[in-house]
């Protein structure tokens, strides 16, 4: 279920709001801590290319992650967003306020989440995604399953989908200097 059907392209056509869990999906889920309890994640560059892409394109991005973690605010700050949220235990009241606030309707939201405290605000966005290696109880849930697992560019996936359903890929294909 990699390719989106018409109605996965319809739905992103509206989207103006992508949301991202963040362990399980713009990391590979494990957590690593050094021997002080330091914690380390591993981002992929791709998926942070393509957050800059949506952004640049008008479509603004949140993380929201039920755990607490410096890692992912430092990320979520030199990626320039506004919106990243840490500790948020209830994702859809999160995901809400972060719409309410930019004056959006929740089918003008996606969100993208790999496990079961996603799976409740899947029902009430315009768009839910699940990475390839989501668990098999949240997967079936989603609008759309990319083709690559969290971590390894299933974020750049999500994008790239949001971006070429909303027509976005020749001007950004032009601006690489790649002539149509």
């Amino acid at each position: 279920m990699t390719t989106p059907s018409p109605e996965v392209t319809a739905r992103a056509t509206r989207i103006r709001l992508a949301c991202f869990d963040v362990d399980g999906t713009l990391t590979d889920g494990r957590l690593h801590f050094d021997d002080e309890g330091r914690e380390h994640k591993a981002f992929h560059a791709q998926d942070g290319l393509g957050l800059a892409m949506l952004r640049k394109n008008g479509i603004e991005v949140a993380f929201i992650t039920a755990r607490k973690s410096r890692v992912t605010e430092i990320r979520g700050a030199e990626l320039g967003l506004t919106e990243v949220h840490t500790a948020a235990h209830d994702k859809l009241a999160t995901t809400r306020a972060i719409a309410d606030k930019l004056g959006l309707g929740m089918d003008e939201v996606a969100f993208m989440g790999d496990d079961l405290v996603d799976l409740g605000v899947f029902p009430h966005v315009g768009l839910a995604v699940a990475p390839a290696d989501a668990h098999h109880w949240t997967a079936p849930h989603a609008h759309w399953i990319t083709p690559r697992k969290g971590g390894f560019g299933a974020a750049r996936d999500f994008c790239d989908l949001l971006l070429e359903a909303q027509g976005k890929l020749p001007g950004i294909l032009a601006n690489a200097g790649v002539k149509a």
